[in-house]
């Protein structure tokens, strides 16, 4: 068999995440679709991570095994041509060792989350951010995140349907920048980390906008992950704003 890496581009907006599921578009199911179309037989294309309803990608990794060895701008062209009517698109095919692994062989992983703050509701960036009509303190938010970095016990920003072993995770960094654009503002939170939790990103999203409107002192945060409650988290940001920004592997 042949392995092939898949980098994968996608609006998330109308489909149920990224995991294949029964009676319901999903980006995995489209793109095995795909290749159904393409070569005529079932084909599990194996990606590097969930992405929940909603939630976009600049650059999902996945791996398929093939009979054929295809040249991967061949293959690339092919699978594009039956996803060109859907959001989704194959950014990149490479050959790679079969040891490779899109999920397991992955180092860290990059979520961006995107706040658009003006008053008027979004039209062209639509499903593209979390809009807020008030301003958020960005220095007040950077100071929360502190508390965050490093390893924890993350059960107070877990969802209640995790299925990780355990609520330990590390978050190697979080980086949070405005941009300030004449009428509107945009915040941009980056998170890197080796693996998530289930709604982890938009749990602690959702927990630093209180701490941004002024309605949680910065520090609250730190307490609340001392307390390894889910009820004492914010509301869970929706998936609108959401990014799979990057995957790292060991290998260029």
């Amino acid at each position: 068999m042949n392995r092939f890496s898949l980098k994968i581009e996608y609006d998330g907006s109308l489909y149920h995440g990224w995991q294949k599921q029964n009676d319901t578009k999903t980006i995995q199911g489209e793109i095995e679709q795909a290749f159904y179309h393409l070569i005529g037989k079932k084909i599990n294309v194996v990606g590097s991570g969930r992405t929940d309803k909603g939630v976009h990608a600049y650059c999902q990794i996945a791996h398929v095994d093939l009979e054929r060895d295809w040249r991967p701008e061949k293959l690339e062209g092919a699978l594009n041509f039956f996803l060109k009517k859907i959001p989704i698109s194959i950014l990149e095919v490479k050959n790679v060792e079969n040891s490779f692994h899109a999920r397991f062989s992955a180092i860290c992983r990059i979520y961006e989350y995107k706040i658009l703050i003006r008053k008027a509701p979004p039209v062209l960036q639509k499903n593209r951010y979390w809009h807020i009509w008030r301003n958020l303190n960005v220095s007040n938010m950077i100071e929360a995140s502190n508390f965050l970095i490093g390893t924890h016990d993350f059960t107070t920003f877990r969802s209640s349907i995790c299925q990780s072993i355990s609520p330990i995770k590390t978050i190697d960094r979080i980086c949070i920048k405005e941009e300030i654009k004449e009428e509107e503002k945009i915040i941009i939170l980056q998170f890197k980390a080796r693996s998530f939790l289930h709604n982890q990103v938009r749990s602690i999203v959702g927990s630093l906008e209180k701490v941004g409107s002024l309605k949680w002192e910065p520090k609250y945060i730190k307490q609340i992950l001392k307390e390894k409650n889910r009820q004492r988290c914010g509301p869970l940001a929706p998936p609108d704003g959401l990014y799979l920004k990057k995957i790292v592997y060991p290998f260029k």
